[in-house]
């Protein structure tokens, strides 16, 4: 591998664009600058991505398409298991960070580089997300981090990049927007406080639509692969859901959690159809799966969505996850239909061959068609002969 050769996980943002400049003219190396797109770039963006790089001094620049990829080996377990990190964030960006390490990963094999570059900051928990996944697959490389080893402020990576004949206005980006397939993270002054949220500016999808609608999603075996009677493949029915459901400025919220470092961090996003997509396929399964497969898929959901969180998705226990996960999905298909309306969505009802309420058992509340009262009567007795033997043996017991 070559020593000059180093391999920059590249948005084009200020950040990575400090990274370029630092990293060829102060440290003297060639730079190769590559973009893995898992769902936030569009066409024209991704041209003039590579522009900004070459005109910035990359020896080389590649766009690395990593959505397909990244649906099949996490979004759809996300669905499975419901994920909503802190009952609220869906993992919009996060997810998306190892999949970009691991694609860097790779293309500094492929390029011959002895080192890589991200633009983490000191303070966040992509650094470790990065950090985590090349020290596993590309051990041998230097890991090279300007804007956290020199502890950076935004204002002095636009003076170096003016010193440099960069003069962009880097200045009228208040927010930092990180946008992907599974949704957007806005950050911002506000995100950096307890007491505060973020204004309605900050969202890069306005409110569009007032009338309200409603949309049916399509699920097979946990997967949604229909959108209002229109067949589509998973990825097609996120981003077609995500334009229907974003005009009504659904799936905004500011999420607080504990980052990987051991701080507390707020982050706003929004993700209209990651969040209309995990309830309805949450609703769906509350049809479809037994009692104890939906509890048993919730405790290890959880542990799945905490795991991939803090960049942990290369240990062999998440495959055991995903297999379970996956298997409680055999029955989880049918339709679900959701009403839409300004700023919020509800659930209307589910259809589904499969569905466990079903009517030939009894109506709950009303009657029962497959047991008697005197059934019910025995069985209530059994069940209560624990409970009830320890309150004779310990009457004193509060």
């Amino acid at each position: 591998m070559s020593k000059k050769k180093v391999v920059l996980a590249f948005s084009g943002g200020l950040d990575t664009s400090y990274c370029v400049k630092y990293l060829k003219e102060v440290k003297g190396l060639e730079v190769h600058t590559a973009l893995v797109n898992t769902g936030g770039f569009t066409k024209a963006e991704l041209e003039e991505t590579e522009i900004r790089a070459y005109a910035l001094g990359a020896a080389s620049h590649t766009n690395i398409d990593q959505v397909g990829t990244f649906y099949q080996k996490a979004v759809r377990y996300l669905i499975f298991g419901n994920v909503l990190k802190n009952n609220t964030y869906p993992l919009s960006v996060s997810a998306e960070r190892i999949f970009q390490a691991m694609a860097i990963a790779e293309h500094a094999k492929k390029v011959g580089a002895a080192s890589v570059a991200h633009g983490s900051t000191g303070a966040g928990n992509d650094q470790v997300r990065f950090d985590l996944v090349f020290n596993i697959l590309i051990p041998e490389a230097e890991i090279i981090t300007p804007i956290r080893d020199l502890q950076l402020s935004r204002q002095e990576e636009i003076a170096f990049l003016k010193e440099h004949g960069v003069d962009v206005a880097w200045e009228k980006a208040k927010y930092s927007i990180n946008q992907g397939l599974w949704g957007t993270s806005v950050g911002g002054e506000e995100t950096l406080t307890s007491d505060k949220t973020l204004p309605e500016s900050a969202f890069p999808s306005s409110l569009q639509e007032e009338k309200a609608t409603t949309v049916n999603i399509r699920f097979d075996k946990g997967e949604p692969v229909g959108l209002n009677d229109e067949v589509l493949s998973p990825v097609e029915v996120i981003q077609k859901l995500e334009e229907i459901a974003s005009a009504y400025a659904i799936g905004r919220d500011v999420h607080v959690g504990d980052t990987i470092i051991g701080i507390k961090g707020r982050v706003g996003f929004e993700a209209a159809s990651a969040v209309v997509l995990i309830k309805a396929h949450h609703t769906l399964e509350k049809h479809t799966l037994t009692k104890w497969q939906a509890h048993w898929k919730e405790q290890l959901a959880n542990w799945y969505g905490m795991l991939l969180h803090e960049g942990q998705y290369l240990d062999p226990v998440m495959r055991n996850i995903e297999t379970f996960l996956e298997d409680t999905q055999r029955y989880v298909s049918g339709t679900v239909e959701v009403s839409l309306a300004p700023y919020r969505f509800s659930i209307v009802g589910t259809k589904s061959e499969y569905d466990l309420m079903n009517a030939k058992f009894g109506h709950y509340g009303e009657m029962n068609k497959a047991w008697s009262g005197e059934d019910v009567k025995g069985f209530t007795k059994i069940l209560a002969n624990q409970t009830k033997i320890f309150h004779q043996t310990h009457p004193d017991h509060d």
